[in-house]
């Protein structure tokens, strides 16, 4: 008699179904780090037009009732965002979706919620929830009742106006208020104008002046965000536009859900790219594929007469998908190709092909070969100095994008299809490069990665190191940061992860706070040599005790683009020098050990400075007793400008 063999339970199943089972079995907690990898996946299945899939938020009911202390029991390097949440309506719905976004980012939900309707009382009390230390995010998610429900009956739309403009002054004071005592960031959002209520309106001109009140109304929120540093507004209208109706009305009227589950699970997709954002994970480079990825058809079966960009019908939704990977790229995105592909053909077309509205020089690597892809993303991530955790990759075969997402789990994988009228809404679905700000390096960060190739030659034509570095003639600036720096130094906190003695980050907010505070230094590193400007590629940030007799080095950091180059021992050499010559007496500084940072491990043994503790999470302390034999020397290759004073300009 044949006998059944019995499978497992979780194994040969979806990633729901595996979520499920390891739910069941009490070991969701143990098995966290899965969890990403299987949302994920999850994520993928969903329309990239408009909400997320439904499965996605149904993982993340399962989630939202893990505790946090438990995989933290589990994984302690687990990294903890917390979330307060206050509103007008019911929110119930954002609990799952929140949770689920978060964590396909790899981020453990810590959330805490007011009481319905109590966002008035949970900002003006800077003793509620969303002010506690250790608040990431304060969402205060508000709706059109804020505005509709205290107009008298019958209403005008001079009514709607006055009503408006006194809540905007309401909520900008509020806002300022969390500024001033928060210590997270502060997420408002627009508020749809429903149909229901422009329709009470029977004339079209007071519709039309309604909805030029409305809009101003919300374009005052949005300028909130511009006003201050930590103050986020997500415009709800587009996702309105594409997830669905803003509420459903038998809910908004029985169970006062004024913001329906579709449309909150678009908020939360949201706030997971910010929360992304503000954790510094933000991705660097875009790698896409060619064939039916970046032009329809296959350059070696079809030759380059055969593939399109423009003049067909399906060939101009490739050029629409060139044209948004292209404006990602003029905004700091680096571009790079993977493609199983022989490389001189490709670059034929790139170069001459009328269709194309990106060409060679809009890419800053160029992998086209016949070697798995997982292996071609590896060598284009150490070719630009960046972890692979670092590139997104976008491919229309689901076998590349398989491999890609075992193999290389910490890449974000866009899943195409044969469909490429969507492949612009699937790229962008996510957010991957989302920044708080974008800087001016950002704009000409394509460029410096291409110079980097000549100096890659010159290196390589040099007989040693040394007669590279001379050749290279670098010439560094060191001084306090500047204003219009401010958004670069806390980008370079946020986005440097291997060159970096803390790995703490800081907002503008928080940049801002230090250069305001007695006692603190906050110091940049500008670079630049004979192929040209580097930009600002570091900082270095230092406490000075109150009668200047100790100094401490809180952190240092440098971009991946200037390794080895000797400019981190040039710019702490001066910051000892000057320690000595302004009567300190010491110089104190500690390395906070990441996955991603050990390579600076010796950095300040090599400098000088004795070990003098450890303490239970790693954390090594150095001092420095400035003894004029134990102070290092700027590199000979390096000439140096330094500054402790800032400039008044």
């Amino acid at each position: 008699m044949a006998t059944a063999a019995r499978t497992p339970v979780g194994e040969g199943t979806g990633p729901l179904d595996r979520l499920r089972a390891l739910h069941r079995e009490g070991r969701l907690a143990h098995a966290y780090p899965e969890v990403p990898g299987l949302l994920a996946e999850l994520a993928s299945t969903g329309d990239p037009a408009g909400p997320p899939a439904p499965d996605l938020v149904r993982a993340g009911q399962l989630l939202a009732r893990l505790d946090p202390g438990e995989v933290l029991a589990e994984h302690p390097g687990t990294d903890v965002f917390t979330v307060a949440v206050t509103g007008h309506s019911t929110l119930s719905g954002l609990t799952a979706p929140l949770t689920a976004e978060l964590a396909r980012h790899g981020l453990l939900l810590r959330a805490h919620s007011g009481d319905f309707g109590s966002w008035f009382r949970d900002l003006q009390d800077t003793g509620s929830e969303l002010y506690a230390a250790g608040a990431d995010l304060a969402l205060c998610v508000l709706d059109a009742h804020v505005v509709f429900d205290e107009l008298p009956h019958p209403w005008l739309v001079a009514d709607v106006e006055r009503v408006a403009a006194a809540k905007l002054a309401l909520i900008g004071s509020l806002a300022e208020r969390y500024v001033a005592h928060g210590g997270g960031t502060l997420v408002l959002n627009t508020l749809p104008l429903q149909r229901s209520h422009a329709r009470r309106l029977v004339d079209a001109g007071s519709r039309a002046r309604l909805g030029i009140v409305w809009r101003e109304f919300n374009a005052g929120l949005l300028r909130l965000a511009a006003a201050h540093d930590r103050v986020h507004v997500i415009d709800l209208d587009p996702l309105a536009a594409s997830c669905g109706p803003v509420s459903e009305p038998r809910l908004a009227a029985y169970a006062k859900v004024l913001l329906g589950d579709e449309l909150l699970s678009c908020y939360a997709r949201e706030i997971g790219h910010l929360a992304r954002g503000l954790r510094g994970r933000a991705k660097k480079v875009l790698v896409v594929d060619l064939d039916n990825t970046l032009w329809d058809g296959i350059l070696g079966d079809d030759g380059a007469e055969g593939i399109a960009a423009a003049t067909t019908y399906r060939g101009e939704a490739f050029g629409r998908f060139q044209k948004a990977v292209g404006q990602l790229g003029a905004q700091g995105v680096l571009l790079a190709v993977c493609s199983k592909n022989d490389r001189e053909p490709v670059l034929k077309v790139l170069r001459d092909h009328p269709d194309m509205a990106l060409r060679e020089s809009d890419f800053v690597r160029i992998n086209a070969n016949w070697d798995p892809k997982d292996g071609n993303l590896l060598d284009i991530a150490q070719r630009l100095n960046l972890g692979v955790d670092s590139l997104v990759f976008a491919d229309d075969s689901a076998f590349e994008c398989g491999l890609v997402a075992r193999s290389l789990p910490a890449v974000a994988v866009v899943r195409l299809d044969d469909e490429p009228a969507l492949h612009v809404e699937r790229l962008l679905a996510d957010g991957w490069f989302d920044v708080p700000e974008l800087t001016a390096e950002d704009r000409v960060r394509a460029e410096q990665y291409r110079t980097d190739a000549a100096r890659q030659d010159l290196q390589e034509s040099a007989g040693s190191m040394e007669e590279y570095l001379a050749g290279l003639g670098v010439r560094v600036s060191f001084s306090p940061v500047r204003e219009h720096e401010i958004a670069r130094v806390s980008q370079v906190t946020l986005r440097t992860n291997q060159f970096n003695l803390t790995t703490e980050r800081l907002q503008q907010a928080d940049v801002r706070a230090l250069l305001d505070s007695p006692g603190r230094l906050v110091l940049a590193i500008r670079s630049a040599d004979r192929f040209g400007e580097n930009g600002l590629v570091g900082a270095v940030l230092i406490s000075i005790d109150e009668g200047g007799g100790s100094w401490r080095i809180d952190n240092a950091l440098l971009s991946c683009r200037v390794f080895a180059r000797g400019i981190e021992q040039a710019c702490l050499a001066a910051v000892l020098r000057q320690a000595r010559d302004s009567g300190a007496a010491e110089v104190h500084a500690r390395y906070r050990p990441t996955a991603k940072n050990r390579r600076v491990r010796g950095l300040y043994p090599s400098l000088g400075f004795a070990e003098t503790g450890e303490g239970g999470d790693g954390t090594v302390s150095f001092r420095h007793h400035l003894a004029e034999e134990s102070l290092p020397g700027v590199p000979a290759h390096i000439e140096l400008t330094a500054e402790f004073t800032a400039r008044q300009d």
